[in-house]
């Protein structure tokens, strides 16, 4: 890169909080060299083990009703309807939810959100604990949750920015995606002895404890040791003056229309892992529990060694989707459950992977005042639009198989991989040629 172009990069990234001063570079050079740096941040480090807590105990509550429904129906698409019951609410309130976590504190909302949930997951333990559970009344306290869920996903990635500051910001999205991985290698083993040995209304009501875990973690940070994210002033911009910024970003449009794509075809592992374990293998709780542990732990490993790198752009999406890809087809082709389950860390590794590129990425190319709205954009394309695809999804495997759901998914996912290094890293490329030769 010339010094030119190096420049204006480094400029614009100032503008936006991204990069430190040229007094504290060498401090912050420094500081990217280790990939749990964000730890030594007090606020970070309590809110990471209270979403450790209550994502883990989210575990409980996806095997529990996800085993319910397959008892019930034998059926992929009922599976998947528990699905949309659950993100479809993203698709309505995340342009609302990333609004409120620009204006409002998104500690007082992951507080009230919490606290929501704790109420929603309690009547869940009692719809199931009937004799005959009702499938509608399950969907229809799913749906309530989900609404509570579309704001906190949201204002979760928002306030990540206030606990770390710009310095620490890729290295704490990167760490926080490992939170995630590393509640699904503990959640789902755990969730599936419970639930043979205790019972669904059990594991519901173990989840609404978890709940606790981020209400007291969310309380225990203090609010005057948290970074403000600088708003224009006056009203600031509108809806469709954040739209025109982010259609002019061609990095951020680009893993934005990744995020969907993948999201449609590669990410409902709720429905296909359960659908190829109980449904293809006949795999009973403990089995499917395991798939989902073993895949979690290759997760947490890809997020951990991803948390090393401070630079993580558009362009790192290129390798991120081939890797994620590979390993889908590396699952899909295991012929027994045994080759599955050894196969199934591998998955892991290139869903930590991904996940770690697009969430760090997003959140570098995003102006810091405007983190709740394009984080929004991203949970509607993770959250939002993952009922289509659970529908799809669904529909597939009842006509074919699970693993084939996951082939299709590696398909997709390269062609992703190749679409990103066309409009990104070859763009690039052709670009100072053109300058030249004009």
């Amino acid at each position: 890169m010339s010094s030119g172009v190096r420049g204006r990069c480094e400029h614009r990234d100032a503008a936006r909080g991204m990069i430190p001063s040229e007094g504290t570079r060498e401090q912050s050079s420094r500081s990217h060299g280790g990939a749990l740096e964000a730890f030594r941040v007090a606020n970070f480090a309590r809110y990471f083990v209270g979403q450790l807590v209550s994502n883990t105990g989210t575990w409980f509550q996806n095997l529990a009703i996800s085993l319910i429904v397959v008892q019930v129906t034998g059926s992929a698409s009922a599976l998947a309807l528990v699905t949309v019951a659950q993100f479809g609410p993203i698709l309505l309130l995340a342009g609302v939810a990333g609004r409120l976590a620009d204006t409002v504190s998104p500690r007082s909302i992951l507080a009230a959100t919490s606290a929501c949930s704790i109420v929603v997951t309690c009547g869940l333990a009692v719809a199931v604990a009937q004799e005959s559970p009702s499938l509608p009344w399950i969907y229809g306290l799913i749906v309530l949750s989900g609404c509570f869920h579309a704001f906190e996903r949201v204002a979760a990635q928002a306030f990540i920015f206030e606990l770390v500051g710009a310095e620490l910001l890729r290295n704490a999205v990167v760490l926080s995606t490992v939170y995630i991985s590393a509640a699904r290698s503990i959640g789902p083993g755990l969730a599936g002895l419970a639930f043979l040995a205790v019972g669904p209304a059990a594991c519901l009501l173990i989840n609404a404890a978890t709940y606790l875990a981020v209400l007291v973690a969310v309380l225990l940070i203090r609010p005057g040791d948290l970074h403000a994210r600088i708003r224009p002033e006056g009203r600031g911009p509108s809806v469709r003056e954040n739209l025109r910024a982010i259609r002019s970003n061609r990095a951020l449009v680009v893993i934005l229309v990744v995020n969907v794509v993948v999201t449609l075809a590669a990410m409902n592992m709720n429905v296909v892992l359960t659908s190829t374990v109980s449904l293809g293998f006949g795999g009973d709780a403990g089995e499917l529990g395991a798939a989902h542990a073993l895949n979690a732990v290759g997760a947490v490993v890809g997020g951990v060694l991803l948390a090393r790198y401070a630079r993580l752009g558009a362009s790192t999406l290129v390798p991120a989707c081939l890797l994620f890809s590979a390993t889908l087809a590396v699952n899909a082709a295991a012929p027994s459950l045994l080759l599955f389950l050894f196969a199934a860390p591998l998955l892991g590794i290139g869903i930590g992977v991904y996940q770690g590129v697009l969430s760090g990425a997003a959140q570098g190319e995003s102006e810091p005042h405007a983190l709740g709205r394009t984080m929004s954009l991203v949970t509607l394309g993770q959250q939002g639009v993952a009922p289509l695809g659970a529908l799809l999804v669904g529909v597939l495997i009842d006509v074919t198989s699970g693993q084939a759901a996951l082939g299709v998914g590696a398909a997709v996912t390269a062609c992703c991989g190749l679409a990103v290094y066309l409009a990104l890293v070859r763009g690039r490329a052709r670009t100072p040629e053109r300058e030249s030769g004009g």
